[in-house]
């Protein structure tokens, strides 16, 4: 049953990580691209979409890994988990403090109301954002690292 636990939890994080790491490096920059408020509109839906489904994953690999490190306490790479599971709460109290905030703005925004400084702001989330996917790389990796 804790084998169980643990793959799930790696695979859950994993793919958050994934969808992270897709949303920096390839649908932010792709959508920077667009002629036009394209890529604005896109990036509006974004904010909308994942961030009405992040939470839930933030909070369950959350939980997950929490659970995996109170079941496999007494088990070889527990304390990786529990490292883990430090950063994945960094990551949780960095989105509540720095980029929700950001995200809720955009989410009310059409190219009628934008801001004056709207680049500003979409510049300072994806910095928030290279760094949140860093440490939420580092999470995965001592959850594959204590799965091996």
């Amino acid at each position: 049953m804790l084998t169980a636990l643990e793959v799930f939890t790696t695979v859950v994080a994993g793919l958050m990580v994934g969808v992270e790491l897709s949303v920096a490096f390839v649908i932010n920059p792709i959508l920077g691209g667009l002629p036009g408020d394209n890529g604005l509109r896109g990036r509006i839906h974004g904010a909308r979409m994942l961030g009405a489904v992040m939470p839930f994953w933030y909070i369950g690999s959350l939980v997950l890994s929490a659970v995996w490190a109170i079941a496999g306490w007494h088990h070889q790479g527990a304390g990786l988990v529990v490292i883990a599971a430090a950063l994945l709460i960094l990551s949780v109290i960095m989105s509540i403090l720095l980029l929700v905030p950001i995200n809720n703005r955009t989410k009310a925004w059409t190219t009628e109301n934008l801001p004056e400084d709207w680049k500003e702001q979409m510049g300072r989330w994806d910095r928030f954002h290279y760094v949140r996917v860093g440490i939420l790389v580092a999470a995965f990796a001592l959850l594959a690292a204590a799965l091996a």
